[in-house]
């Protein structure tokens, strides 16, 4: 069969550094899970269990963040036009939920603590937080770092787990130190509530980015009349209608309008003069512009307006 060339251009990510980030962070993350894990459950601290938890959700986010990363290399085909740049969506919005259904689970079981208290080994705990603040630091800085480099949902979305999982780490400093000095266990699972909370938001603000994203709205950096009006000042251009902008992936746009023209109008010129005004002034480089007549392209009542006497 013949092997055909649909001259699909830009539809992959190279994201090395991105690559490198993820890498490195998984390894640690996967090592203080385990470290987080076996020190919460011999500590009995809900605050450390919570944290764990946590970076339990932060392997899986990982993981996924690596796989679209991987799928974004893939060139497009005839199934998938676009390539498999959308996956990095779908991973965001996953991951988004993990933070989401973790932060509520966590939530529950800090009202449980409160009305069932343990005892709580305070120097084991403060020892494990003390070093998964550290840890968390380190990873935060180096997903901010490759952040700045190569924007991207995907990293954004595990960047939020990780600024989680800093704030549970001052928390259980905190929590560990108003323990030792007051006597009531309650702050335990009260500090573990409001990391909840603050987990729950990051994840709820990546969960609507990314779903407006697969829902294909206009990305608020772009205000669609104010581009409509700026396709209808080039020269040649009678109207624009039927307009569509919308996002593949991060810092990928995609848009496709139809225009009426003068019939006797060279329509090349106009779409080139289109395209190149989306491109410098809007950063579109992926545009679909079709060329219309209401004397040829029957559009009723709203056509009729744009016929000559």
């Amino acid at each position: 069969m013949k092997n055909y060339d649909y001259h699909h251009l830009n539809h992959v990510k190279e994201q090395q550094t991105s690559k490198r980030t993820l890498w490195m962070t998984l390894l640690i993350t996967l090592f203080f899970t385990i470290v987080e894990i076996v020190g919460g459950l011999l500590s009995h601290s809900l605050a450390l269990l919570s944290d764990s938890a946590h970076m339990i959700s932060d392997v899986f986010a990982l993981g996924l963040s690596m796989t679209a990363i991987y799928m974004a290399t893939r060139k497009p085909n005839q199934k998938y036009t676009f390539g498999f740049l959308r996956f990095e969506v779908i991973a965001s919005f996953l991951n988004g939920l993990a933070l989401a259904v973790i932060a509520i689970g966590i939530f529950i079981e800090g009202i449980n603590r409160m009305i069932h208290p343990q005892d709580i080994n305070l120097p084991l705990m403060l020892f494990i937080a003390s070093i998964g603040l550290i840890v968390n630091i380190v990873l935060t800085f180096l997903l901010s770092r490759s952040m700045k480099e190569e924007e991207n949902l995907n990293i954004k979305s595990a960047l939020w787990h990780f600024i989680g999982d800093l704030l549970s780490s001052v928390g259980i400093v905190v929590s560990a130190a108003l323990i030792y000095f007051t006597g009531y266990h309650v702050f335990d699972p009260l500090i573990s509530m409001i990391i909840a909370a603050i987990i729950f938001t990051g994840g709820a603000r990546i969960i609507r980015e990314s779903y407006l994203i697969l829902m294909e709205s206009v990305p608020d950096k772009f205000d669609l009349e104010t581009i409509r009006r700026d396709i209808g000042a080039v020269e040649g251009v009678e109207d624009v209608h039927e307009m569509h902008l919308w996002t593949v992936s991060t810092d990928h746009h995609s848009l496709t309008a139809h225009v009426f023209i003068q019939k006797d109008t060279q329509s090349f010129e106009i779409i080139a003069a289109i395209n190149q005004m989306l491109k410098e002034k809007y950063g579109i480089h992926h545009s679909t512009i079709q060329m219309e007549h209401p004397a040829i392209h029957d559009h009723g009542e709203y056509g009729k307006q744009f016929l000559l006497p």
